[in-house]
């Protein structure tokens, strides 16, 4: 199961690209692992992926818990809350198709929101859970 968290990874990237309301409020398709020098706000980052064994007796599985962040610059709070919101439409129980597996559940667990040190930036920090078994 080492690469059930990529694959996890590469299907996300691909269902937020693909989301028509996710783009239009980024503004292009500004969804980062690494984020560029001088990108331009407001953008999406994959932040951080926890992997956790979920075998049974008799099956393999991975529990992995990811966050998502949205990062503007927005005049206050709105342009951060209506992109989380659309993330969290995005990717909250997608059938998502993951190279090697079978994604059991896919569910948002909470999201936390605040201002960052500079006074201008934002970031919305979103937290999913999701359940995959390794296809035989």
């Amino acid at each position: 199961m080492s690469s059930a968290t990529w694959h996890l990874q590469q299907a996300l990237h691909a269902a937020l690209a693909a989301d028509a309301e996710v783009i239009s409020l980024l503004g292009g398709a500004r969804i980062y692992d690494d984020v560029p020098q001088g990108a331009a706000f407001p953008y999406i980052t994959l932040a951080s992926f926890t992997l956790r064994d979920w075998a049974t007796s008799t099956e393999p599985g991975a529990e992995i818990t990811f966050t998502i962040n949205v990062w503007s610059r927005g005049a206050g709070h709105k342009q951060a809350h209506l992109l989380a919101e659309a993330v969290r439409a995005a990717l909250h129980e997608a059938p998502l198709t993951i190279a090697a597996h079978h994604l059991v559940n896919l569910r948002h667990e909470s999201s936390d929101t605040h201002r960052e040190r500079d006074g201008d930036t934002y970031r919305v920090t979103a937290r999913f859970r999701a359940v995959l078994e390794p296809i035989a």
